[in-house]
């Protein structure tokens, strides 16, 4: 099997429409993903099944269907079984291993779900022959258009109910629900399961991260169709494929502002650590010479739009000011990423962007505090491992 080898590849799902595991298949395919080559190796799972794909539209998008063809009633399955027909089959380690990987978080999901041993869990849905397809499609497909960094959209899980085998279940179903805990997602359009228990457990086993797309230059587009054409919104999983550029990146930012002259510096700096607790991207405190000549404090805030009433509500409740200024600002990111070096004290991540590193404070504070050694010192020693391993 051929698999692309080339420079750092990017794939982002953009899942305004949910994810499941057949528009996976589709949308990579449609990127580029030889189809001929998944339908080989899926083959080769010797499940009963065949694969095939076909064009459609989605409110008028052209975009890749992914079907599973069963000729036999589908069997549930136990978790040992689904990883040993995976590990027979004719695969490159790397999807084998990835492919593993989805379905042991699946089965974590379900047993949690289910209060049993994961060993005893029966894969309803998840197990039947048309998810085993999906998922190992998936992550072949990933392999082929030689993907070395996943990265998500939030995903739009739908709402509504969904008939399971179990009964009905409320969307997400309770499994969808355990796998996504922790990620960002929202419910936007038909009342109807948008995304699955299958297309959630490759997303958040496989992605990086869930964010808005990294700077890249894009190479390919690929669009994988569910299975039904709603009129309020294209039913459709996009991919962007492309390289890292290393530019920055331009997001909008709001920025809130109160100019205090009646709080102590407790109080303020009790509100500050408040705030950045609560997600803001930045609090800071200046010194001000306010009318009058009385000494006050100017007190800045920066956080992603949505973030402001509930920063501001921060603001009223922990310092003495009657009002906020709001404006919105563009701020220019590099791109950036975490890489895990080991020091004498112990192991500290590192913020890397083209152009400068450093070491993760929260990291090297915490070794201070349990070793003993000083700050400086494990900030330097961060530094060293650095750029001794990856400069």
């Amino acid at each position: 099997m051929k698999v692309s080898r080339h420079t750092m590849r990017i794939c982002y799902l953009d899942a305004f429409s949910g994810i499941s595991g057949d528009m996976l298949v589709g949308a990579l395919a449609d990127a580029g993903a030889d189809s001929d080559a998944i339908a080989d190796a899926l083959c080769s799972l010797h499940s009963g099944a065949r694969v095939s794909f076909e064009k459609v539209k989605r409110c008028g998008i052209a975009a890749a269907k992914f079907h599973v063809h069963v000729d036999e009633p589908q069997k549930h399955r136990h978790l040992s079984g689904i990883l040993k027909m995976i590990e027979a089959a004719t695969l490159p380690d790397r999807v084998k291993q990835n492919a593993s990987a989805v379905f042991q978080r699946l089965g974590e999901a379900e047993a949690a779900v289910h209060q049993i041993p994961i060993e005893k869990v029966h894969f309803h849905e998840v197990g039947a022959v048309d998810s085993i397809a999906d998922i190992v499609g998936a992550c072949l497909g990933f392999e082929l258009l030689g993907a070395d960094a996943i990265y998500s959209s939030p995903l739009n899980l739908g709402s509504g109910t969904v008939k399971a085998d179990h009964g009905v279940m409320p969307v997400p179903a309770p499994a969808t629900a355990a796998l996504v805990a922790g990620k960002p997602v929202y419910a936007r359009g038909p009342a109807v399961e948008l995304t699955t228990p299958t297309g959630a457990a490759v997303a958040v086993t496989l992605a990086q991260d869930f964010c808005v797309m990294p700077p890249m230059k894009i190479s390919a587009i690929g669009y994988g169709a569910g299975g039904h054409d709603f009129a309020e919104q294209a039913n459709v999983l996009r991919i962007f494929v492309g390289e890292p550029t290393g530019a920055t990146e331009a997001t909008t930012v709001a920025v809130i502002e109160a100019n205090i002259d009646d709080s102590s510096p407790q109080v303020l700096g009790y509100a500050v650590e408040r705030l950045l607790e609560a997600g803001a991207l930045d609090a800071t405190l200046e010194p001000l010479e306010m009318k009058k000549g009385r000494p006050g404090t100017l007190l800045r805030v920066i956080a992603t739009p949505e973030q402001r009433t509930a920063l501001a509500e921060i603001i009223f409740h922990e310092t003495t000011t009657l009002g906020v200024r709001v404006h919105t600002a563009e701020r220019l990111v590099e791109a950036r990423r975490w890489v895990e070096v080991e020091t004498p004290y112990g192991k500290v991540r590192m913020k890397v962007s083209e152009r400068s590193f450093a070491p993760e404070y929260e990291d090297c504070r915490a070794i201070a505090r349990s070793t003993g050694a000083a700050l400086k010192d494990i900030i330097a020693e961060a530094n060293f491992a650095y750029l001794k391993n990856h400069r």
